[in-house]
């Protein structure tokens, strides 16, 4: 009984395998081992919430080139000087550069989507609750169809297109930003609630499995205390018959 309250002290649990209660260590393994499975699936979801969140960035920075690009379309509109205008279609037509450069660039861990690639999402340990994230193609030949300053802007009607080109393109990216706000909170709200569950199951293990140190502490006294009036009855009693022994030398 000692070395058993020992080795539950040592090991913090009073049910270390299924000899010493089947029903509570099985139950309890099965808790751990769903524990386990949807810890796993945390490392997904955590890499989902970055990759929408770098598809996020990517478009925040896109509509600020956007932004800046109607700039240029607003200035050339206020100017007649052809050379003016020229000089602002050649900076439209780098902005339109960046913004193909930047969907290349908003990928996170493989996958892009601003550049078409689709994002499924696992959020239950059997694999039948999952989300999909669709992804988009954000380069100005793509979704976006903003075309090239067309004439070198020399005529006011190809700047009116360009600008409207840029309000379409605008809506779209508001629309983008939208939908990946409402997968982004989807996930978010199917990790906490799976850190919620993990910290449930193994609460439940726990208490089917724990020992309380307090009261295994007090059996371990109590059985040593036994142990050593036990020793002392006995070389007591081994004393008083050598005595009695001694009477008959």
């Amino acid at each position: 009984m000692i070395t058993a309250t020992q080795n539950k002290l040592a090991t913090g649990k009073r049910v270390n395998s299924a000899l010493d209660n089947p029903n509570n260590f099985f139950t309890a393994q099965g808790l751990s081992n769903r524990a386990g499975d949807l810890n796993n699936l945390l490392d997904s979801m955590a890499t989902a919430v970055n990759t929408i969140q770098a598809a996020n960035n990517g478009i925040t920075a896109i509509t600020k080139l956007v932004q800046s690009a109607q700039s240029l379309a607003s200035q050339a509109q206020q100017n007649s000087d052809t050379d003016v205008r020229a000089g602002l279609a050649a900076q439209f037509n780098t902005l339109l550069t960046q913004i193909d450069q930047l969907a290349g660039d908003s990928g996170f861990n493989g996958i892009n989507l601003l550049n078409g690639d689709d994002l499924t999402v696992t959020l239950n340990e059997s694999g039948t609750s999952e989300t999909t994230v669709t992804g988009v193609d954000n380069t100005v030949a793509g979704d976006l169809a903003i075309a090239n300053a067309a004439g070198n802007w020399a005529s006011s009607a190809n700047i009116t297109a360009a600008s409207d080109d840029l309000t379409a393109a605008l809506t779209t990216l508001r629309s983008q930003s939208q939908s990946l706000s409402a997968n982004l909170s989807v996930v978010q709200i199917r990790q906490d609630y799976t850190k919620s569950m993990i910290n449930t199951l193994q609460a439940g293990a726990d208490a089917l499995t724990l020992a309380d140190s307090n009261e295994e502490g007090a059996n371990l006294l109590a059985l040593q205390t036994r142990q050593q009036l036990s020793s002392t009855a006995l070389s007591l009693a081994s004393q008083a018959d050598q005595s009695v022994l001694r009477l008959f030398g």
